[in-house]
């Protein structure tokens, strides 16, 4: 025997609205950070500065990242290989 559910309307709803890769939340920022942020930015807005904060961090965060394996490929040149290579044209 075989048994249909019925989803309620407004969770299909929630199924036929596209995501557009946006999440809206709320977060408590203290307003001297928050000032800081959209200063250091030059943002217009608040959420301008925020995504171009949390952009910034990411950055700098798969920078470090990057440079933690900074010389452990062997198959790349070092630093005094590429000079050599410079210098003879």
């Amino acid at each position: 025997m075989h048994v249909l559910m019925r989803i309620p309307p407004y969770f299909e709803l929630e199924y036929r609205l596209p995501y557009n890769g946006i999440m809206k939340t709320t977060v408590d920022i203290p307003d001297s950070d928050l000032a800081d942020a959209m200063r250091f930015t030059k943002a217009k807005t608040k959420r301008e500065a925020i995504v171009t904060a949390i952009q910034e961090f990411n950055r700098r965060r798969r920078m470090a990242e990057l440079t933690r394996h900074a010389g452990t490929c062997k198959d790349l040149m070092s630093v005094e290989e590429l000079v050599q290579q410079r210098r003879k044209g």
